[in-house]
C-alpha cells in the first residue's frame, strides 16, 4: 500500500515538472514574440526618426523609449523566473516545480501583456511609418541621379582634357563635392531625409554645371578667339578713324566758332591713347587665353569693348558735329519747325476737353516758345553759335516731352 502510494506521489511530481516545463515553454515562446516585435518596430522607429522631424515623430520616439523600459522589466521578471529553477534537475519537488509554473506562467503573461501594447504601439505608428516610407523612397533615387551627375561631370572634364584644355576650374569645382558625396553615402538614417535628398539635387545641380560648361569648353574657346580677332580689327580701324578727326576739326574751327568745337579738341590725342590701351588690354588677353584663364580674359574683353565703345562714340562726335552744324547753318528753320511741331501737339494735347488749359501744363509751353524765339535771335550776327542753338531746341523739346509725359499719366494714358 505504501510503494503505491509512493508511486502516485512520484506521478504527480512529474506531472508537476511537466507543467513547469511547458510554462517555461510558453513564457519562452512569448519572450522570443516579444523581442522580435521589439526589433521590428526598432527599425520602424528609425525609419521614422530618419524621415520625419515632426513633433508627432518626437512624440512616438519618447512612446518608445518608455515601451522598451517596460519591455526590458517584463523581459527581467521572465529571465530571473528561468535562472530561478533548474526544471531538469531529477530530485525537483513537486512543490518547487509548482512554484515556477506558476512565476512562469505569470512572465509569460506579462510578455504577453506588454507584447499587446506593442502590438497597438505599432498600429498607432503606421501613419507615421508610411509618410517615413514615402519620404524614404526620394533617397535612393536622388542619391543615383546625383552620383550619375558627378560621374557625367568627370567623363566630360577628362574628354575636354584630353583635348588638351586643363580646365582646373571646373575640375576644383568638382573635387569640392567630394565631401558632399560622402555624407550623402552615410545616408538619411544619419543625416534625415530632407537633408539628404536636398544635399543630392545641390550635388546634382553643381554637377550638371560644371558638366555643361566642360561641353562648351571648346566652343567657348573658340568663341573667345574670335571676339579677340574682331577686337583687334576694331582697334585698328578706329585708329585710322582718329586719324581722321583733325581734318574735321579743322573745318569746325575754320567755319563755326570756338563754342561749336573746342570740347572736341582733346578727341584725336585722346582716341590714341584709347587704342593704344585697348591694344596692350588685348595683348594680355591673349596671354591669358594661352592659360586658360577663362573669366580673366572674359573681364578683358568686356573692358576692352566698353573702352573701344566710348572711343567710337567720341571719334564719331566730331563728324557728327560737323554734319549737324553744317545742316543748321544751311536752314535752322528745320530745328524750328521740328521744335515747335513738338510745341503745337503738347498744346492740343493740354487742350482736349478743356477751355483753358491747366496753369502747371500752360507755363513750360509758354516759356518753350519764348525759347525757341529767343534761340533764333541768338543767330543774328556775324558769328552764331549754332551749337548753342541745337543744344537749346532738344532742350525744349525735352522740356516739351516732359509736360505731355505729366498730361498723359494724370489722365491714365500712360
Amino acid at each position: 500500500m505504501a510503494t503505491a502510494s509512493r508511486r502516485w506521489f512520484g506521478g504527480r511530481d512529474e506531472s508537476r515538472r511537466a507543467d513547469a516545463q511547458a510554462a517555461k515553454d510558453a513564457a519562452a515562446a512569448a519572450f522570443y514574440e516579444l523581442d522580435t516585435a521589439q526589433r521590428d518596430l526598432r527599425i520602424s522607429m528609425e525609419t521614422i526618426a530618419a524621415a520625419d522631424g515632426s513633433p508627432a515623430a518626437r512624440q512616438a520616439a519618447e512612446g518608445f523609449v518608455a515601451l522598451g523600459q517596460r519591455i526590458d522589466q517584463v523581459s527581467q521578471v521572465y529571465i530571473e523566473a528561468v535562472d530561478a529553477h533548474d526544471l531538469d534537475r531529477v530530485d525537483l519537488e513537486g512543490s518547487v516545480a509548482a512554484q515556477a509554473r506558476q512565476q512562469l506562467t505569470r512572465a509569460r503573461d506579462e510578455l504577453v501583456r506588454v507584447k499587446g501594447e506593442l502590438d497597438r504601439f505599432q498600429q498607432g505608428l503606421q501613419p507615421l511609418l508610411d509618410k517615413a516610407e514615402t519620404q524614404l523612397a526620394r533617397v535612393a533615387p536622388a542619391r543615383e541621379r546625383a552620383k550619375a551627375a558627378l560621374l557625367a561631370a568627370s567623363d566630360a572634364l577628362d574628354g575636354v582634357r584630353a583635348k588638351g584644355m586643363r580646365a582646373d576650374d571646373l575640375a576644383a569645382r568638382l573635387a569640392a563635392l567630394g565631401p558632399e558625396l560622402t555624407k550623402l553615402n552615410q545616408g538619411a538614417a544619419r543625416h534625415g531625409v530632407q537633408e539628404t535628398v536636398q544635399r543630392a539635387d545641390r550635388i546634382l545641380r553643381d554637377a550638371e554645371a560644371v558638366r555643361a560648361e566642360a561641353a562648351r569648353l571648346p566652343e567657348r574657346a573658340a568663341e573667345v578667339d574670335r571676339r579677340l580677332v574682331s577686337l583687334r580689327t576694331r582697334a585698328q580701324a578706329l585708329r585710322n578713324r582718329a586719324d581722321r578727326v583733325d581734318p574735321v576739326l579743322s573745318e569746325l574751327r575754320r567755319r563755326f566758332s570756338a563754342a561749336c568745337w573746342q570740347d572736341l579738341q582733346h578727341v584725336p590725342d585722346q582716341a590714341v591713347r584709347e587704342v593704344a590701351r585697348a591694344e596692350e588690354k588685348l595683348a594680355e588677353a591673349g596671354r591669358a587665353r594661352d592659360g586658360q584663364r577663362w573669366a580673366e580674359v572674359g573681364a578683358l574683353i568686356e573692358e576692352v569693348r566698353a573702352g573701344l565703345d566710348a572711343t567710337d562714340e567720341a571719334v564719331s562726335a566730331a563728324q557728327e558735329r560737323l554734319t549737324r552744324l553744317e545742316a543748321v547753318a544751311r536752314d535752322p528753320r528745320n530745328e524750328v519747325r521740328r521744335t515747335r511741331f513738338a510745341i503745337r501737339d503738347a498744346q492740343r494735347l493740354a487742350m482736349e476737353g478743356r477751355t483753358v488749359p491747366e496753369p502747371r501744363h500752360a507755363r513750360p509751353l509758354d516759356e518753350a516758345v519764348a525759347r525757341v524765339e529767343r534761340a533764333l535771335a541768338g543767330l543774328e550776327g556775324r558769328h552764331p553759335d549754332y551749337w548753342r542753338f541745337l543744344q537749346e531746341m532738344e532742350g525744349v523739346r525735352a522740356s516739351v516731352n516732359r509736360v505731355v509725359n505729366d498730361i498723359r499719366v494724370e489722365r491714365g494714358h500712360a
